[in-house]
């Protein structure tokens, strides 16, 4: 599967997910129609995105960058 993956350019993403079940809902999120509903639930993950004590920086910025990509899947466009 991994040799797909880095065929479509996908390696970057998917080398950052620690199981099955993760890289699985990394991609669905990445193929996920850009419905509205979709829209509005990525704009609430990032307004509420936040680091829990104990968390890994490394593993919190992954997640940050994730969500970004996930915006920018969809087409949402991010204001400094």
């Amino acid at each position: 599967m991994m040799e797909i993956l880095v065929q479509t350019g996908l390696k970057k993403e998917v080398l950052m997910e620690k199981t099955s079940f993760a890289l699985w809902k990394m991609l669905e999120t990445l193929y996920a129609t850009k419905s509205l509903a979709n829209c509005l639930v990525l704009k609430q993950r990032l307004s509420m995105f936040r680091m829990n004590e104990g968390e890994l920086l490394r593993d919190h910025i992954s997640q940050f960058i994730t969500l970004l990509n996930n915006l920018k899947n969809v087409e949402i466009q991010i204001d400094d």
